[in-house]
């Protein structure tokens, strides 16, 4: 039984944040990925840090704040501008190369071994995502491709470096504190890059409240 919870929730974690694109072109008003993301980021940050109750210590802060722009910031403004821009499988695809990047940072930030194997296991990947999830009719948007690959450069880098710094506390509560962090530097950059928020109505507050809790 625990085995067949393992393989479920390994299956469903992709699913889910596959979930994005669709959420995202379908429910969420377009015209704001900036927007979008500091409200996927900063509200889930601030209601873990209140139910989790521990605070970053202070020669943390500038670890935590650079990893949330990486892992929050950055990514999740680059996925929802993605989102946007491309459709999902060719999005998808060009998040399929973050686990390249990870193999090359690694070995220049950590020194980590790079495997021939691991290269072509991840170039594979990357075929095999398009294989499945792109169409002939599939539109090659260059703001939208340059943003999918930022994105995936931007998390691979965040993971590294996660690796490198061990954190003092649970993965979850670190966690929470990059989401914080992240979503309180994209609050100042989506009021002043972005239009304000129309009116969010019913379909757009439960893709943000799936996006949040479950994503």
């Amino acid at each position: 039984m625990t085995r067949q919870t393992d393989l479920a929730l390994t299956a469903l974690a992709p699913a889910i944040w596959g979930s994005t694109y669709i959420v995202t072109t379908e429910l969420l008003p377009p015209g704001h990925p900036l927007g979008m993301a500091m409200l996927r980021a900063l509200p889930a940050g601030l209601l873990l840090i209140l139910l989790l109750r521990q605070m970053p210590p202070r020669r943390w802060l500038g670890r935590i704040f650079l990893l949330g722009a990486l892992n929050f910031t950055l990514f999740w403004g680059f996925l929802f501008l993605a989102a946007y821009r491309l459709p999902g499988g060719v999005a998808a695809t060009l998040g399929a190369v973050q686990p390249l990047f990870v193999l090359f940072l690694s070995r220049a930030l950590l020194g980590s071994a790079t495997p021939p194997l691991a290269i072509l296991a991840a170039l594979a990947g990357i075929g095999g995502v398009g294989l499945l999830v792109l169409s002939p009719e599939a539109q090659l948007d260059p703001v939208g491709i340059a943003a999918g690959l930022g994105g995936a450069a931007s998390m691979a880098l965040g993971m590294v470096l996660s690796r490198r710094w061990t954190p003092p506390v649970s993965a979850l509560t670190f966690t929470a504190w990059q989401l914080a962090a992240g979503g309180l530097l994209l609050l100042p950059l989506a009021l002043w890059l972005e239009p304000p928020l129309p009116a969010l109505d019913r379909g757009a507050l439960l893709g943000l409240l799936w996006l949040g809790l479950a994503g």
